[in-house]
């Protein structure tokens, strides 16, 4: 294959998957700007990565894996340099672009994540994506079983937060 029909193979699959690249991009972003330099960031490194693409994987899977260890090294960077102070009544939703988020469920489960460690949060994207367990560790790099551990550690904490937000 020559390099326009990589380029162009490469370009389809990353518009195919765009939805990979908004839900980790509004899970790790709290403004359009940042959003954007993360998204060209993911594009970037997944270039980088593409020739050591394994086919077996789904593209969909390996999209992830990329895009949310960017994103981890991101905010990891960003915590580190303290560059912005954001305050705690900030809501992720506030400056998402996307207008498929804009129901109230989808505010709310945003609100969640933002109280997520950054692999708890690359957790649960994937789990309400639909990959199974076995599926979520291979994008992550951890086993089945700590999928399952973690998962189920988050969604109890999920349920108390909900619970004490009611009774407020």
């Amino acid at each position: 294959m020559n390099q326009t029909a990589i380029q162009q193979r490469f370009q389809g699959l990353i518009v195919a998957h765009r939805g990979v690249l908004f839900k980790v991009c509004n899970s790790y972003c709290r403004n359009h700007d940042d959003r954007e330099d993360l998204a060209q960031e993911i594009v970037v490194q997944l270039w980088r990565s593409f020739p050591s693409y394994d086919e077996k994987l789904r593209f969909s899977t390996w999209m992830y894996r990329v895009a949310l260890n960017v994103a981890i090294s991101a905010f990891r960077r960003e915590r580190t340099r303290e560059r912005h102070v954001i305050s705690a009544d900030v809501r992720l939703l506030d400056v998402a672009d996307d207008a498929t988020h804009s129901s109230p469920e989808v505010t709310r489960l945003y609100r969640m994540l933002e109280g997520l460690e950054p692999l708890q949060r690359a957790l649960v994207l994937l789990y309400l994506d639909g990959y199974n367990h076995r599926e979520i560790g291979e994008a992550l790099g951890i086993s089945e079983a700590n999928v399952a551990t973690r998962m189920s550690r988050i969604k109890q904490r999920l349920r108390n937060d909900t619970k004490e937000n009611q009774h407020e």
